[in-house]
């Protein structure tokens, strides 16, 4: 378990699969970083058995420290050890953001990919329309490398996705 303020990072269980499922079926906070579609129950449910079997991807639940409760996900992909890098995503639940835990959260995983893994870069993808997201990727030392324009179709308009990267030595604890 990885510790912060008020957040830890633990390993996800199948007790966790409804809250996950719930997050991924609310419209308006899926469109914030993908294309909406409904999940039904067998999906989610491979889905998850799927990421379990992966040795590209090391997948976390955010919980709060006070209650236990899960809050959201976050994970590193497309781990690649040959050059050292990972795809970071996170996802906090509608009624737990803008509380200080998504930074917290994003910190902690940062921590375990330099140190753990020993990731060199770690990169992500954010829609340049998700102000927030981008802010605080920002404040945890991400950096903007690149625009992917009018790279993702939601809503019926075309969205630019911002690219951006933090590395190691750019890494603050």
């Amino acid at each position: 378990m990885l510790k912060a303020e008020h957040v830890a990072l633990t390993p996800l269980g199948t007790d966790d699969l409804p809250a996950l499922m719930s997050w991924i079926n609310e419209r308006e906070q899926v469109l914030f970083n993908a294309p909406y579609k409904l999940v039904h129950e067998n999906q989610h449910k491979a889905w998850f058995e799927g990421m379990q079997e992966r040795n590209d991807v090391v997948i976390f639940g955010v919980r709060l420290l006070e209650s236990n409760e899960l809050i959201g996900s976050c994970q590193l992909h497309s781990i690649d050890n040959v050059h050292r890098s990972a795809e970071l995503q996170i996802r906090i639940g509608n009624t737990s953001q803008r509380q200080g835990y998504g930074i917290e959260a994003v910190r902690l995983l940062l921590k375990f990919a330099f140190n753990d893994l020993n990731l060199h870069r770690v990169y992500l993808h954010v829609f340049s329309t998700n102000t927030a997201a981008i802010r605080l990727y920002e404040k945890a030392g991400f950096k903007k490398e690149g625009v992917l324009r009018e790279a993702v179709h939601i809503n019926g308009k075309y969205i630019d996705v911002a690219v951006m990267g933090i590395l190691r030595d750019e890494y603050e604890p």
